[in-house]
């Protein structure tokens, strides 16, 4: 269940929660503004979610928002790669390129843009192939932590002040780490496995929504 598919029933989208390292949870505060009263509103709600295909349970909490962890977090990755990433209304401009150090964001996020460029172009030389895509094999803390932030831009874009460039960044980031500690292309001997081809669509998810935050042009190589 991804945040497209919950806006749908939720009637806005639902915020990512917490690290996702464990549970791939959303916090919704759909039932406050329904003009009823919160709690039971959420109830009402939370009935209408408990049961559905891909959400592995929903919580009410005191204040009447709804706490919803889903399946397979995993899922988000095919929805921005087949449909696209969220339409982004107003872009932001990435900082500048120079100077390349890890200390400037502009750097950080052209880099990150890059590697996952070429994460597809090594696969492709190292026979990782693109069909297969397994979802619930990104479950490694460092793929997870890369799907939590792919999940913002629907809550984000919803908000008055989206903060595009800070997110990127902070996307970026996490993509570093995936990148470097849970590879998408096999080291050494090791043989092609199926969670390769999850972290190629990975790759290709970020490449999107980074360059759909961003008005600025964002390189295939550095």
């Amino acid at each position: 269940m991804t945040p497209t598919q919950l806006a749908e029933l939720l009637g806005e989208p639902p915020v990512p929660h917490g690290s996702w390292e464990r549970a791939a949870v959303y916090a919704s505060a759909a039932a406050l503004r329904s003009g009823r009263p919160p709690r039971a509103a959420a109830e009402e709600l939370a009935a209408r979610l408990r049961g559905r295909e891909r959400i592995a349970g929903v919580r009410v909490r005191d204040d009447g928002f709804l706490m919803i962890e889903v399946a397979c977090p995993g899922e988000i990755v095919r929805e921005i790669v087949t449909a696209g990433p969220p339409r982004i209304a107003e872009p932001a401009e990435a900082p500048p390129d120079h100077p390349r150090t890890w200390d400037n964001p502009g750097f950080v996020v052209r880099y990150a843009h890059a590697r996952a460029a070429a994460v597809e172009r090594w696969a492709d030389a190292l026979g990782v192939p693109w069909d297969g895509f397994r979802p619930e094999l990104l479950a490694d803390p460092h793929d997870r932590a890369v799907l939590r932030l792919l999940a913002e831009p629907p809550s984000r874009g919803a908000g008055r002040d989206p903060r595009w460039a800070g997110y990127a960044e902070r996307l970026a980031l996490a993509y570093h780490d995936a990148h470097e500690r849970a590879p998408a292309v096999p080291r050494g001997d090791e043989p092609v496995r199926e969670v390769h081809t999850a972290r190629l669509w990975l790759a290709r998810a970020v490449r999107a929504v980074l360059s759909a935050v961003l008005a600025t042009p964002l390189p295939e190589r550095i």
